[in-house]
């Protein structure tokens, strides 16, 4: 009898962490020599390297990516009395942050192709809001597997009817629409640095960035207590830092993401190439748009049957998310809808499964799912 095949699970943060462990290792050893572990050195020069990677003037680091959309709403002034529009095919970590504001999530649907908020439901509900919800202030469209959201007529519909346009780019660190980055395009964007991100860290971390210097400032202080002197809060604020070891960390593994997007790339180039014939499509690519494949997206409505005959031959598969944010049993009740009522978003979560990604998959590795991939 054989041996079963080891498994390749589909996401490896382990491996991240080998693949840079003697520059990581410095970092780590500058950092804890330092004697500062908070709100120090490290911090302060990751925040300028990500801001001027992404290409905005301001980024400020928090605890978590929940916190940079949380903090980008304080420092807006949107909470209790507000609506914030997103969608339910999301991280719940997305439609969280709006309840901690005190703020009513509305939740729209999806373009099936793309897992991405539909920008037509945006505009109806922009123009003829829900009857008994607060005014809609912002809305927040996700930037879902690395995938760039449909952004110039949801742009156009949050200016004509005023509302604010935040950026959820915790799996988009990188990507690109009609050449600019992703997280510049709205009035500020939210990165989860989660150790499985595109840009990860060895434990939680966040960071937002915006061009409006007034709003950093606000919420650089909302982040510590509401501190703008030491011990005294102007402003009535949290406690969401990002500390010195994982900014070390974090300095570290930036340099090396541009290299990694590529190879994520290159990783779902030969995956669609198997693809060919099997039944199965490859992940839509929105023209105008740089995919950075924070995860590999399949569906199928036999899909479990699917993942088990992979996992027969160690494949790792995963799903996100299987159950939408408006029917998980603590925000059922405590959410509005959108006139679609998230159809597509329910038919997605019963179909969609991802495959192994990450730039430290070998090539061997890469051809095991290949070849898995042309026996469905």
């Amino acid at each position: 009898m054989s041996a079963a095949p080891t498994m390749l699970p589909f996401a490896d943060p382990g491996a991240g962490y080998r693949a840079l462990k003697s520059e990581i290792d410095a970092a780590l050893s500058r950092a804890l020599e330092s004697g500062w572990y908070i709100l120090g050195k490290e911090g302060e020069a990751f925040e300028r390297e990500f801001a001027e990677w992404v290409g905005l003037p301001r980024a400020v680091g928090c605890a978590n990516g929940t916190d940079a959309l949380m903090l980008i709403l304080r420092g807006m002034g949107i909470g209790e009395g507000s609506t914030v529009v997103t969608v339910s095919h999301t991280a719940v970590a997305t439609v969280a942050a709006i309840e901690m504001t005190g703020a009513t999530p509305l939740l729209l649907d999806i373009d099936p192709d793309t897992y991405t908020m539909d920008p037509d439901e945006l505009r109806a509900v922009l123009e003829d809001p829900p009857p008994g919800l607060p005014p809609i202030r912002a809305v927040i469209p996700v930037h879902i597997y690395g995938q760039a959201v449909h952004l110039k007529p949801m742009l156009e519909a949050c200016r004509d009817a005023g509302v604010m346009l935040i950026e959820d780019c915790a799996q988009c660190h990188g990507a690109r629409l009609d050449g600019q980055m992703l997280g510049t395009l709205g009035d500020a964007a939210a990165f989860s640095l989660y150790p499985t991100k595109n840009l990860g860290a060895l434990g939680d971390g966040g960071i937002l960035a915006t061009r409006d210097p007034e709003l950093a400032d606000r919420i650089a202080a909302i982040r510590q207590y509401g501190w703008k002197r030491r011990y005294i809060s102007d402003l009535i604020g949290v406690n969401s830092r990002l500390d010195e070891v994982q900014a070390a960390v974090l300095r570290v593994k930036l340099k090396h993401l541009d290299r990694q997007n590529a190879r994520r790339r290159e990783i779902a180039a030969a995956y669609d190439a198997a693809l060919a014939g099997t039944g199965l499509t490859p992940p839509f690519r929105r023209p105008g748009a740089e995919h950075v494949y924070h995860l590999y997206v399949l569906r199928h409505a036999e899909r479990d049957a699917l993942m088990a005959r992979l996992k027969e031959q160690g494949i790792g598969t995963g799903i996100h998310y299987p159950v939408p944010v408006h029917e998980q049993p603590a925000y059922a009740r405590r959410v509005a809808l959108g006139p679609a009522g998230c159809a597509e978003t329910a038919k997605a979560a019963q179909e969609v499964f991802s495959l192994p990604m990450y730039p430290e998959i070998t090539d061997e590795e890469v051809a095991r799912v290949c070849a898995a991939l042309r026996g469905l």
